[in-house]
């Protein structure tokens, strides 16, 4: 098992104008950020819109996927309240030798610890070969870790439980484990978390930053330096103004009219709101 280590992007996900996935334009978009300096992309995530896509457009994504000379720097979101649906879905993309996942416990239903670590347990003994990442994030599923739970999950699956995505917060600066990822869910605390022991991030606004958030991780690693780390944090947090989804597609939308496509009930910024990031970007002197 390999640490993930560095920049990961959270891929936002390109549809066509009757709001189908454009399979080839996604990928098109994560490769590009991969050459932008990430180290790695989670497709089908909260970004993703992945709760809203289809199961068999999914499976139709990740055929194409597979042909990705790249193929080994993704992680594959699943975006599933089905326990079952889960399962299946990582049996498909196993098959296409896709072994690395990042997985939230399902949203809607009030649930404590122990359920959630029989969860993941009943995903792991139907799959064994898999790594996953465990997200934490409570704001979308309702749910959020401890490290007692997080620690019991490694101790009982320590080949499949490799990391956590932290959007909550809660574990970020505690958790310390060997052999385990620990990656917040912003550009902000990037040099927080590698000064305490971090492997770096997973967040959307990588869509933007990716060559930016290198540029701060590359410095860090090399001589602990801080250059453009302000800036970075300043951009994340002009976009955390907005809705992240609607704010980045947005973004690119002045680029290409297709990234202008979001699944209802999701939706575009708005004129007056995309003119006030857009003023605050120039203003921070900010071009990805």
């Amino acid at each position: 098992m390999n640490l993930l280590k560095g920049i990961f992007a959270a891929s936002i996900s390109i549809l066509n104008d009757d709001l189908s996935l454009n399979s080839l334009k996604t990928i098109k978009h994560c490769e590009k950020l991969i050459d932008d300096g990430c180290h790695g992309v989670v497709v089908f995530g909260s970004t993703g819109q992945a709760q809203l896509i289809s199961v068999s457009e999914k499976i139709k994504f990740l055929n194409e996927l597979s042909k990705s000379e790249y193929k080994d720097k993704f992680i594959i979101g699943t975006g599933f309240n089905s326990l079952t649906e889960t399962i299946n879905f990582m049996k498909v993309s196993n098959s296409l030798l896709f072994k690395r996942y990042l997985i939230m416990p399902p949203a809607y239903y009030k649930y404590g610890h122990t359920d959630v670590i029989n969860f993941y347990s009943k995903i792991i003994e139907a799959v064994s070969d898999c790594e996953i990442v465990l997200y934490n994030f409570e704001k979308l599923c309702g749910y959020k870790f401890d490290i007692p739970t997080i620690k019991e999950l490694v101790k009982k699956f320590p080949k499949q439980i490799i990391g956590i995505k932290d959007s909550t917060y809660n574990i970020f600066e505690e958790l310390k484990l060997e052999n385990f990822s620990v990656l917040p869910g912003s550009e902000t605390k990037l040099i927080k978390g590698l000064k305490i022991g971090c492997s770096g991030i997973i967040t959307a606004t990588c869509n933007v930053t990716a060559r930016l958030s290198r540029k701060v991780y590359d410095d860090f690693i090399k001589d602990k330096s801080e250059t453009d780390n302000k800036k970075l944090c300043d951009v994340r947090e002009a976009f955390e103004n907005y809705n992240l989804i609607s704010g980045i597609h947005a973004y690119y939308s002045t680029r290409d009219m297709v990234y202008k496509n979001v699944l209802p009930p999701l939706s575009l910024l708005s004129k007056n709101d995309y003119q006030d990031l857009e003023k605050n970007l120039i203003s921070l002197n900010f071009k990805n």
